[in-house]
Formats: C-alpha cells, structure tokens, sequence
C-alpha cells in the first residue's frame, strides 16, 4: 500500500478496500483505459482528487480521481502494455531477435488468447513498422507453428491461442480438439493438427487417440446433425491423408456410409452448407457408397446441392468421363422446365464449355420461368443471382438470341419485357443488347409492339369479375391481416433474428405488388363477349382447327388475355401459343411448343371460325 494512502486508512477516512485500489493509481503504476489504451501514472493530489496520467494515445491527462478509478484498469509493469509505454526499444529488438517470444509475451497479457486483427493492431506501428508487417507476420507465423507454443488458425478473424502445461506438442493438439464445446471448434482443431501432423512423428499414440475421439464425435454428430457429421469426418479424413504412417481404422466412421444411409433430399440440403473442399469430399465417396449406380445417384442431387455443391458434382463427372449422363438430365430438366436456379446458372456459365451441348433455345424461356415463378412465390426470393446474371454476363443473352430464329428471338425478347422481375430501366439495357444482336427485334421497343403494349386488355366479362374479386379480398382481407400479422410479430423481439417478422414483411411486399399490378390489370381491361369476330384470320375469339404431321387434328380458341385454360384448350391471345397463332391464316404453319413434352410441335391451320358463347 502507498504510504499517503496508509495514512489516510490509519486516520480512518477511506476504507481498506479503496485503499488497495488508489494504490494501483499511485505514481509509476500503469492502467488501461478503453480508449487512451495503456499508460503509467506520473503525478496525483489526493487533497485536490486529481490523477495525471501519460497514455499512449493522450500524454499528461489529468483526470478527477474517481473518473480514473471507474475508467481504468490496473495492470502489471511486465504487462506487454506497459513495457510499450517505458520499454519500447526492447520489444523492437524482441520482434527481430525472438519473434515467438514477442507473441508469447502478448498473448500472456490478454489471458492466452487474442485474434490476428487485435495482434496487429497491438503491434504494427508501435512495435514493428506498418510497411513490414505483413512479412514479418508471415514468417513469425511459420515460426510460432514450428514452435508449437501457440495455436494458430488458418483463418485471419480467429484467436490464437496460447498452450500451457507440461504436454507434448501432440498431446497439446490433442487436448485442443477435446476441448471443443462444438463441431466448429472440432474442426478448427483438426485443421491445426493437419497443418501440425510433424509433431505426432514420435508419438503415435495420441493421434491413435485423437482418431478414437473423431469417431466418437461423428457417431455422436450424426444422430443430431449429418452435416457436422460429414463435415466431422471429411476432416478426419484430411488429417489421415496429411499423415504418411497413418491409416483409416477398419471400424471407424466412413463418409461412404454416411453418403449411403443418408435421406438423398437432407443428404443435398446438409452438404450444401458444407465448404467447397469438403463438399468434394462427400461427392467423391458416392462410387463407394454405391457402386455402379453412383453416377445416376449424383445426378439426382446435382439440382439441390447449391452453387458450390453444383460446380463440384460436374468437376467430378467430367475427371471421370461421366458427363453424358448430366448432359442428359439437364436437357430433360430445361425441357420440362424444372431445373433449379444453381444449375441453370451453372449451365449459363459453362454455356461454351462443360455447358455447350446444353445450351439451347430452351435455356432462356427456363430462366424466365424461375424469374416470374418465384417473383409470383409468398416466401423470400431465391432467383436474386440468376437475375443478377442477366445484367452481370454482358453477352449471355446476345448468346442466347443468336441461337433462335427469327420468331424465337421475338417471342423471347417480348416474355422479358413482360416479366415484372426487372424494373423499366433493367428492360432497356437488356434489350438493347438484345436489338445489338437481333435488330428484328427492334420493332417490340420502337414502333409496333411498343403500341400494343399500350393498347387495352381485351377480356372476357367471367374474368374480369375474377379480377375485381381478388383485388377486392386483397383490399379487405389479406393486406389488413398481414398488417396485424406484421404488428404481432415486432412484438416478439429482436428484429434480425424474428423469422416471423421477416416472413411477414416478405408477404407485405408480394401483395402490394399483386395490388398495383390488379389496380393496373383492371384499369387496363375491356370486357367482351366475343361476338362478331372476324374469322378470316386467327383472331381474338376465334376457334382454331390444326393438324400435325400425322394427321391429327386438334382445335384451339384464342380468347382474352385472362382466359387461358390448357384443359379446355382455350388459350389468351398474349400466350405464347396465342401469340404463335394470332393473324395467321388457314394454311399457314406455325410453331407451337406441346405442354406436356416441352418440345416444338409444327402445326398448319385447317380452318378458323368464330366463337360462339
């Protein structure tokens, strides 16, 4: 205790406890302050309750005694933040001469652990200069995994972590592993011991012990989660292949079986949120999780496995001679329009690569399809990245319009500009390329088919009062209840990790939308009944007769833009089918795609007739 201090405890005017920590502020003491970081105590006045501190970021503050007491924290003269302050030069020297016993010293300070942004921020500019930081902590890292005197992880934003006790450098990696809380921390510990599997050369028995624990782990992991599992074991695996001497045991847990007794739907989900490196791990153990039947197996989960996962699958079956097969699943998926956003993106990708054989026509009505389904969806949006490739990938869809004729080429570039995904200014530069690429397209901006889209909506009068219903339950019903759902739902807390907030306000903006677009729909809208079409050439309420190669015939009607029904075979004049039809004449041929085999149909018009309700 200070002597001035001691004084005043004898007197009886401070307490003991009070005592002990004024004496921590007396003169030639060091403290931490969280924003004037650590200084030493040069000067006080008891009488006058003031304290004069020098700290590295504001030398000579005087601060109010009780201010100080509250604001700091008392640390020791070897403290790595005091010798900064008064022994500066011998850290320098320390970093050049013994680099690991710097960052052993540092790490002592902050309780064994610290990351490698708080290192440096401790370090760099005080100790070492900024410009050779980054070199010096490049090779003191290598040299401190040498050392095997502190933890160091592969990733920047974890701590480094100081080793005590009298174990072997192995048992010490060891100890690391079973002393994680988590599969996280399990698999941190492992990629230390791969990155450290010289130390176990003389000591093989703790990693027969670590392996032992591995299993465990994993039988453990895989009855709560497979992808801890998978993710468990595709480590082990890594630390086994960075090993010479070491081998699988017969009895452990194998990634072959867990691929094989897996759900193959929660076998993509679970592997999708597993890194890339791992991920290939799990890919590559479906020939041994079943045999000759592996490939039709990994092409089943090629559309759920995420964007990593999908890349990873075609790796595989490209290195193993196998790409018939998925060529062959992608054409049937485009073709019916089923294949998931990941793939489809992937496929847009490798459009002039693995991709060629595949990329068709087909490719970019099933983007189009994914857009405006999942624009239609109540739940958040999953085609965020396939419509950002659109206005990413400058040449995609001039590679796409170079492939279709003429009247491909139209009726594509009209479904983009009535898709309600992109915004009026993102439809102009898209086509723009289009029209660069396809100048007969031209006329769908500019002129002709810039008017009909300002004409009105012809409809029939059943639809229109559909329309009027829907807008009128949105308006009474749907939105208010969304509203109060919206209210209940803030009341629940936290707003970042409120699921059923989220959900709600994803909800509010679909039916907002849906309002506009029926407001717009029914402003727009002129209902009919049909009579009196003119029957010469296909038109608005016209019957259509059509005959096929074979000679099968087959009869459509073209009614109003709300009409469709593919059952009945009444189709709206703005489908695709409509819009193939509309002002042809009988014995012209058109080009109309079969609904149930996604294939093009050629068609010639027999005769056409008007529609009588």
């Amino acid at each position: 205790m200070h002597p001035d201090v001691a004084k005043l405890v004898e007197a009886g005017r401070i307490p003991k406890t009070l005592a002990e920590r004024l004496t921590q502020l007396s003169p030639g003491s060091f403290c931490l302050h969280k924003s004037f970081g650590a200084g030493k105590v040069t000067d006080w006045d008891l009488p006058g309750k003031k304290v004069v501190i020098d700290f590295e970021k504001s030398s000579g503050q005087s601060m109010e005694l009780q201010f100080a007491l509250q604001k700091t924290e008392w640390i020791p003269a070897d403290d790595f933040r005091a010798k900064k302050i008064e022994q500066l030069e011998e850290l320098r020297a320390l970093s050049k001469k013994d680099p690991v016993e710097l960052v052993v010293h540092l790490l002592q300070s902050h309780g064994g652990s610290m990351s490698g942004d708080a290192l440096e921020k401790e370090l760099s500019g005080a100790v070492i200069a900024p410009e050779t930081f980054k070199k010096w902590w490049d090779a003191t890292k290598k040299s401190l995994r040498e050392s095997r005197r502190v933890v160091v992880p592969q990733k920047r934003t974890e701590a480094l972590v100081l080793r005590t006790g009298e174990r072997t450098p192995a048992q010490a990696l060891v100890a690391d592993f079973e002393a994680a809380r988590d599969i996280k921390g399990m698999i941190r510990a492992l990629e230390s011991i791969t990155a450290d599997i010289g130390a176990f050369e003389n000591d093989h028995d703790a990693l027969a012990q670590l392996l032992k624990d591995i299993d465990e782990g994993a039988k453990k992991a895989a009855r709560v989660s497979l992808s801890q599992a998978l993710q468990l074991v595709a480590a082990r695996d890594e630390v086994i292949g960075s090993s010479k001497s070491l081998e699988m045991d017969s009895e452990g847990v194998k990634l072959a079986d867990l691929v094989r007794t897996a759900d193959p739907i929660k076998l993509a989900e679970e592997t999708s949120t597993l890194p890339s490196a791992r991920q290939r791990a799990v890919f590559e153990a479906f020939p041994a999780a079943f045999g000759e039947n592996w490939v039709a197996r990994i092409v089943k989960v090629f559309d759920r496995v995420g964007a990593r996962g999908v890349t990873e699958i075609a790796r595989i079956l490209g290195e193993q001679g196998e790409m018939n097969a998925l060529t062959h699943h992608l054409r049937s998926a485009i073709a019916r329009r089923d294949l998931g956003t990941d793939a489809l993106i992937w496929v847009c990708r490798e459009r002039k690569a693995a991709a060629a054989e595949v990329f068709s026509t087909d490719v970019g009505a099933s983007a189009l399809n994914l857009l405006e389904s999942d624009h239609l969806s109540d739940g958040p949006r999953k085609t965020s990245r396939l419509q950002s490739l659109f206005s990413d990938d400058k040449a995609l869809l001039i590679d796409l319009v170079d492939i279709m004729d003429a009247n491909e080429a139209r009726n594509f570039a009209r479904r983009l500009l009535d898709c309600p995904v992109f915004a009026d200014l993102e439809k102009k530069s898209l086509m723009a390329r289009i029209i660069k690429a396809r100048p007969d397209t031209a006329e769908l901006v500019n002129g002709e088919g810039s008017k009909k889209r300002e004409e009105a909506l012809l409809v029939s009068w059943e639809s229109l009062e559909r329309k009027k219903q829907e807008l009128d339950e949105l308006i009474r019903v749907r939105i208010p209840q969304n509203t109060k759902d919206i209210s209940i739902a803030r009341s629940y807390g936290d707003l970042r990790e409120n699921f059923e907030y989220k959900s709600a306000k994803d909800l509010q903006k679909y039916l907002m939308h849906r309002k506009s677009e029926l407001e717009k729909d029914i402003a727009r809208a002129r209902g009919t009944d049909f009579k009196g079409s003119n029957a010469t050439t296909v038109n608005i309420g016209t019957i259509v007769t059509l005959t096929d190669s074979s000679g099968a015939t087959v009869e459509m009607t073209v009614l109003g833009a709300w009409d469709s029904d593919p059952d009945k075979k009444l189709v709206s004049y703005l489908s695709e089918v409509g819009k193939a039809l509309f002002n042809r004449s009988p014995g012209e041929t058109v080009q109309i795609r079969d609904e149930q085999t996604e294939v093009f149909q050629t068609l010639t018009i027999q005769s056409i007739r008007p529609f009588n309700p």
